[in-house]
């Protein structure tokens, strides 16, 4: 099974027999506030607090957030801006020493089996489970879809198409029942009918295992045909059961839900034994001296996984956040793994190819072939360098994901992605404005009816206090025309701020493209 598009880079897994291994404690972890989609936390606790392996430290009032908790026993030294290892911009971040102890709050093992949907939403979010596959989004605002929603598919990505990661695959292979009990736990929560586990066929092995456990479960494992990115939900939902999420749309548009199986056992460690999510598999590899995966503690430096894996083999060139395809180039190794990390990768100077250089684009059609979204990416990285944004939002640059299929196939060397990410940037700056416009001329035109409104009023009520002396026996039947004339004129307002946006979308230059 599989879909239009897609590359077939060298996947290089050398991890993938490596079983997983415990890192050892950090001597001090630095947690940003921001480490999934939504509004990031706040601190709740204060320089010089103690706090013990487990505990939340952080939380939101958001809905779309996640509480994040210390993966270390030991004293907050501080709460300042500190470097984001994937925006690189200063987020607000709590650095705790550790003592060396691990001290952990109370996990138990809880008897989940008779709690309500509800209660079980309330333990995932309180956990600060987001989803593990690398976007890091929330896993009960996924548990939560609205009522008018009808979710009948629920599908496990197991699928790991990014070269180099392997973490998915020991987790199948290592920890296969506990995963599957996360699945039930996913599946009763969302009222199921059918699950089907999506893992590509070059892990044959997680693939047999499954499919093994899965007999009479009505848990059905489907083996994809290995391409790049077969992992992306649209692209994993579109190859297990042909539906085919709407641009724009989301996979709960059209009754799926996908989650990706770190997440489904994150899930199970929170239900049924208490445990927040405080540590997670990151696989190690490239230019290290002994590629491996491991269990690390969110917060820990990467400097320190990869000294897990006997540090670096040779000169490092770059070091990449995730996969190769998707992942982000950190500047430091100083910087701290976060919920949303999969892998640490290192390159050399040989593996960079620093030779080649981009020349114009040769209109050869290789990176509108290979589009998974069907999209035109040289035309959208055009519009980006001319800066008509409006065109570009027009041909759909919203609903590319960034996953790197243009740039790797591109034979100019340019870089696509980048003036893509850049136009989406610049749209959804235009958006915001947009909406600061709208707000500000409905404030205007509210405070321009309520001045009128109380003119008409102040003369209505004149005219009756007159009209109430001239007829002093027919004080009935007073006309309350005041307010039948705002109501009028309400029912007929014209879509101002649209008109404005129309306009400010719409400049010279796109028109005479």
């Amino acid at each position: 099974m599989a879909f239009k598009g897609g590359i077939h880079p060298k996947y290089n897994k050398i991890t993938a027999g490596s079983k997983i291994e415990k890192a050892g404690l950090p001597g001090k972890i630095v947690l940003p506030m921001s480490q999934h989609v939504g509004k990031p936390c706040e601190p709740i606790v204060n320089i010089g607090d103690y706090v013990r392996t487990g505990q939340k430290i952080a939380e939101s009032d958001a809905f779309v957030s996640a509480p994040i908790h210390s993966s270390v026993s030991g004293t907050v030294k501080s709460v300042e801006a500190l470097p984001h290892p994937i925006t690189g911009n200063p987020v607000k971040s709590v650095t705790i020493e550790s003592d060396g102890k691990d001290d952990k709050v109370e996990m138990r093992e809880r008897q989940y089996e008779n709690l309500s949907n509800e209660e079980l939403k309330e333990i995932i979010r309180e956990a600060g489970i987001v989803g593990l596959g690398g976007a890091a989004f929330p896993a009960h605002v996924k548990l939560s879809p609205p009522k008018d929603k009808n979710i009948d598919c629920l599908l496990i990505n197991g699928a790991e198409c990014e070269p180099f990661l392997t973490t998915d695959h020991r987790l199948m292979v290592e920890r296969a029942d506990q995963l599957l009990e996360g699945i039930r736990i996913i599946r009763k929560i969302l009222e199921t009918k059918d699950v089907f586990i999506g893992i590509e066929k070059n892990k044959s092995d997680a693939v047999k295992l499954l499919s093994e456990k899965c007999k009479g479960q009505n848990i059905r494992v489907k083996a994809l045909h290995a391409k790049y990115p077969q992992g992306s939900e649209k692209k994993l939902i579109y190859a297990v059961n042909r539906r085919k999420v709407p641009a724009g749309g989301l996979p709960m548009d059209i009754g799926c839900v996908v989650q990706n199986v770190g997440t489904c056992l994150a899930v199970f460690e929170a239900v049924a034994l208490s445990k927040s999510l405080y540590e997670r598999v990151i696989t190690v590899t490239g230019r290290v001296n002994r590629p491996k995966n491991i269990l690390v503690r969110i917060g820990s430096s990467v400097k320190e996984a990869i000294e897990e894996a006997d540090n670096y083999k040779g000169q490092p060139k770059k070091i990449i956040m995730g996969g190769p395809m998707m992942g982000f180039a950190l500047p430091t190794d100083e910087l701290p793994v976060i919920k949303g990390t999969s892998g640490i990768i290192v390159f050399n100077k040989v593996d960079m190819d620093e030779k080649r250089q981009e020349i114009e684009c040769i209109r050869c059609g290789k990176c509108v072939q290979k589009c998974p979204m069907h999209l035109h990416p040289s035309l959208l990285a055009r519009y980006a360098q001319k800066g008509k944004f409006g065109l570009a939002e027009k041909t759909f640059a919203m609903d590319c994901y960034e996953c790197g299929c243009c740039a790797f196939i591109c034979p100019s060397h340019i870089p696509l992605v980048h003036w893509i990410r850049y136009a989406k940037s610049e749209i959804l700056r235009k958006r915001v404005e947009r909406k600061k416009k709208e707000k500000k001329s409905k404030e205007a035109k509210g405070s321009e009816h309520a001045e009128k409104g109380r003119k008409t009023g102040e003369s209505s009520e004149k005219k009756e206090s007159e009209e109430e002396k001239k007829e002093e026996k027919q004080a009935s039947n007073v006309p309350e025309s005041g307010k039948e004339k705002i109501g009028a004129e309400e029912s007929n307002e014209k879509p101002q701020a649209a008109e404005e946006y129309k306009k400010e979308d719409n400049p010279e230059e796109d028109k005479k493209e």
